[in-house]
């Protein structure tokens, strides 16, 4: 069996056991690639992997990008995590990156479904430091979720890149999401960062629920600076 023909038969057997599993799984700490408004529980730990490939591989300008993180909910309202960001980048050696996050939902009104959140992320490289960026992502996020099991939950917000380098691309933006779901365990999610710069993309694609621990997102990230940004994502979570 090609390898394509193998990836398509895994694929349809994980959403057929997706759509037969239990109870919906837990809130998202991310839609995809930007903060939601959700946090994890006090006590929680939350893990992921994340993986990004423009699928050029070996090419002039391939590039894959492996994100392990872990979240903890520190106390009512409140999350802190750190991710650890490495990219494969052909002909070129970037840093490893350390990014310390914290976020606090300041407001939550379950009965009409809105919720705000603000944040900080660091992003701190740790190897290949000569000529690299330290810097913070700093955000706020409000949401509506629409009454109803199939009701979509709308994101908007806006952001600031603290102490980025010039030259650099765009320092602030806005942040727009979207989450329909489409069956118990199956959503269709698409966030997008404004500005041209490293966080620049509109990404839409499916989220599953594989229990009601765990989440497998996969979708397509699109740059706002061009085709040449283009690439497949996707991550596994799952809370403890």
């Amino acid at each position: 069996m090609g390898k394509g023909k193998l990836t398509f038969v895994s694929l349809s057997v994980l959403f057929i056991s997706c759509l037969h599993s239990g109870d919906s799984a837990m809130a998202q700490s991310t839609l995809v690639n930007v903060p939601s408004t959700d946090v994890v529980s006090p006590h929680k730990l939350y893990l992921e992997f994340d993986f990004t490939s423009n699928y050029a591989w070996e090419r002039h300008g391939s590039f894959q990008s492996y994100g392990p993180r872990a979240v903890v909910g520190v106390g009512r309202d409140v999350e802190a995590g750190v991710n650890v960001a490495y990219t494969h980048l052909s002909g070129v050696s970037p840093p490893i990156e350390v990014q310390p996050n914290i976020k606090w939902r300041f407001y939550n009104n379950e009965k009409n479904g809105v919720a705000a959140s603000a944040g900080c992320v660091l992003y701190a490289p740790i190897t290949h430091r000569a000529g690299a960026d330290t810097f913070g992502l700093c955000y706020m996020v409000f949401s509506k979720k629409v009454n109803g099991s199939f009701g979509p939950r709308l994101t908007g917000g806006t952001y600031a890149l603290v102490g980025r380098d010039d030259g650099n691309g765009t320092k602030r933006g806005a942040i727009a999401g979207y989450e329909q779901p489409l069956h118990k365990r199956v959503s269709f999610v698409m966030d997008w960062f404004s500005g041209r710069n490293r966080f620049g993309y509109v990404t839409p694609g499916f989220s599953f629920a594989t229990s009601r621990r765990s989440v497998l997102y996969s979708g397509y990230s699109i740059g706002n600076s061009g085709p040449r940004n283009h690439a497949l994502f996707g991550f596994y979570g799952v809370t403890f």
